[in-house]
């Protein structure tokens, strides 16, 4: 394996997350060890609770893992964008910094890829939690919201707002950025003629701390973003290109 050349870069928003990151990171160096080409670039978005110490003692037994540090707070569309600016990787996953989502999965995941090449469309797995880790009143705003989404939408995903998610970097960074742009990652990329597929994976409760969204602003950005997406996606037009000097 060539540590200069790896095939999957992991990146990881982390705000506020002292306590989480930390055993996070070193589990991700447990699971994926030697045997993957791996590099993890973690985006701390302007922590102030001890996220940043956390990640430095990471780092320090682990030269995969890569630092960046937003100056303030831009938020986890913002993050996950500069650290998929430094991906070297071909593939980029997405994981949460809270260690709701398992490693063990993204291997899971990604060896199944290997063993089974995709095919040049396929843009994105998303991850599909079988159970949510929210309480009564989040999870069935969540499934109104999806079900709103599919219809005006189409992307045809279930559960959209898993930060577990693997894409091809040519993919992810040619789609169109604003903030919250990752709650639209399979809309985005059916628009840009990409194929989607799900992955089943877990979800596992917090560590530390609580979640940063919370119901109302969860709902009334959403409400926003989704009218910005839904005039986007209709307004979509790519031309098939004809390389006419072919075989000339």
């Amino acid at each position: 394996m060539n540590d200069h050349e790896p095939e999957l870069t992991i990146v990881i928003a982390a705000f506020e997350e002292r306590g989480n990151i930390g055993p996070l990171l070193d589990e991700i160096g447990e699971v994926f060890g030697d045997n993957v080409a791996y590099e993890v670039a973690v985006v701390d978005d302007g922590s102030t609770d001890g996220t940043y110490a956390e990640i430095l003692k990471a780092l320090s037994s682990n030269p995969r893992i890569r630092l960046i540090r937003h100056r303030s707070r831009f938020g986890k569309s913002a993050a996950i964008w500069t650290g998929a600016a430094v991906a070297r990787a071909g593939w980029i996953a997405t994981m949460d910094g809270d260690g709701q989502n398992d490693p063990k999965d993204l291997l899971r995941l990604w060896q199944f890829l290997k063993q089974h090449p995709p095919s040049e469309r396929l843009g994105l797995v998303a991850g599909r939690r079988r159970r949510r880790n929210d309480g009564a009143l989040k999870l069935a705003a969540s499934r109104i919201a999806n079900r709103i989404r599919i219809a005006l939408l189409g992307d045809d995903t279930t559960d959209t707002a898993c930060g577990l998610k693997l894409s091809r970097a040519s993919s992810l960074r040619g789609l169109p950025y604003f903030d919250n742009m990752h709650r639209f990652y399979p809309a985005l990329v059916k628009r840009a003629g990409g194929e989607v597929m799900e992955f089943e994976i877990d979800d596992r409760p917090r560590r530390h701390g609580v979640s940063k969204y919370g119901f109302f602003d969860r709902l009334a950005v959403g409400a926003f973003d989704l009218i910005g997406v839904y005039w986007l996606c209709r307004r979509a037009s790519f031309p098939v290109v004809l390389d006419e000097t072919q075989g000339r």
